[in-house]
């Protein structure tokens, strides 16, 4: 397996990096402390390219490859993962699977303007009692002639406060996830109510929201699938998301290398450099080889999907793996900063709390330790 970088794939980390170190960057600490992103920096993604990377020319996108994806990802990660989520959640959760298992209609009426970043979409899968355990969701979509009617509510939902439309997971049979439907809500449709979370922990220049359905009718033409296959769709969703979970927290990791490296560097302790004292470089290469090591899981990954072979358990470890090694490498790049490292100043701290969060959505730690145990022993663990 060849995971060395095409040229097309190098300057495309490089457009990618200095676009995002001059309108980004600079602005991420102050979109932290007011706990919004600045929404103009939404066209300007789109017009970038961003959210039309491996969706296809005729709707919209740029096409491209799943490893060009990940390197978007990575970058978006590096600068601010509060920015990566948006674009992740809108065109890798909600675009993909339209252009998956939407019909042409869907296709030409949602895909093209979230491919351009003129719509934003977000992703209705967790409640506030379903979140790991999402077959046995409660929200109801009932069939009344030609729509269906939504009732229930929806909790952590990234641009939730933001987004043109949700893909909404809905209960439309019995119990479990055979029961479960997929529909595509727009959002100004009477009874959608969304109500920002403020207060987290970490990404916080994210819009992450509560939303509350009330009798919200959508025309029977905006399910996603077949009745029944909801569940399924989600899962399939989420396998590529943890993907670009993976290569965001492989951009954090990169993020706090880059940060340690040059702090210990231009730093002078007992009249030499940080970066000289041996137990200073002893984190330094600790984070060096678990960015090396979540990069390779992530590229892996991208290349079984690019490829078209089975890759939910490489997506799962590679999102274990750079989940986990980003909330170390935050850890030892604040330990290098020293006071320095606890204050808004320098960005190990955000990177800090941006990728704790990173272990438990799209799939925890937990999950994903559970999915990687099956496959390795072919026993289902009691759930």
């Amino acid at each position: 397996m060849d995971l060395t970088l095409t040229d097309d794939q190098k300057k495309f980390r490089q457009y990618a990096r200095e676009f995002l170190d001059s309108a980004v960057v600079p602005y991420r600490a102050e979109w932290d402390r007011v706990e919004s992103v600045d929404t103009s920096i939404i066209p300007k993604l789109g017009e970038m390219g961003f959210f039309g990377l491996t969706i296809p020319e005729e709707y919209g996108g740029l096409g491209g490859d799943y490893i060009t994806y990940c390197i978007g990802m990575e970058e978006l990660g590096r600068a601010d993962s509060a920015v990566r989520g948006i674009v992740s959640v809108s065109m890798g959760l909600v675009g993909k699977s339209i252009l998956e298992y939407g019909t042409e209609e869907q296709k030409l009426d949602w895909l093209s303007r979230i491919a351009t970043g003129e719509s934003l979409a977000c992703f209705g899968l967790t409640e506030p009692d379903t979140g790991s355990d999402a077959g046995n969701l409660k929200t109801k979509a009932v069939r009344d002639g030609d729509e269906y009617v939504l009732t229930g509510q929806k909790m952590f939902i990234t641009n939730g406060t933001w987004a043109d439309v949700c893909l909404v997971f809905a209960r439309t049979g019995g119990p479990g996830p055979k029961g479960v439907s997929a529909f595509l809500v727009p959002t100004d449709r009477p009874g959608f109510e969304a109500r920002e979370i403020k207060g987290k922990l970490g990404l916080r220049g994210q819009a992450t929201a509560e939303i509350y359905l009330t009798d919200v009718r959508v025309p029977a033409a905006n399910r996603l699938g077949e009745e029944g296959t909801g569940f399924s769709i989600a899962m399939k969703s989420l396998d590529k998301g943890r993907v670009s979970v993976g290569a965001g927290c492989v951009g954090i990791i990169q993020g706090c290398l880059d940060a340690a490296v040059g702090y210990a560097t231009q730093r002078q302790q007992f009249g030499r450099p940080l970066a000289s004292f041996q137990l200073v470089q002893d984190m330094i290469a600790d984070i060096s080889i678990e960015l090396d090591a979540a990069r390779l899981l992530v590229y892996r990954a991208a290349s079984l999907i690019e490829r078209g072979e089975e890759f939910s358990v490489a997506a799962s470890k590679a999102k274990y793996f750079a989940s986990e090694a980003a909330v170390r490498a935050a850890n030892l790049a604040i330990q290098v900063l020293g006071g320095y490292g606890y204050v808004d100043e320098y960005p190990v701290q955000k990177y800090m709390r941006d990728a704790r969060v990173m272990t438990l959505y799209e799939g925890t730690s937990q999950i994903q330790k559970l999915l990687i145990g099956r496959a390795a022993t072919g026993v289902s663990a009691f759930l």
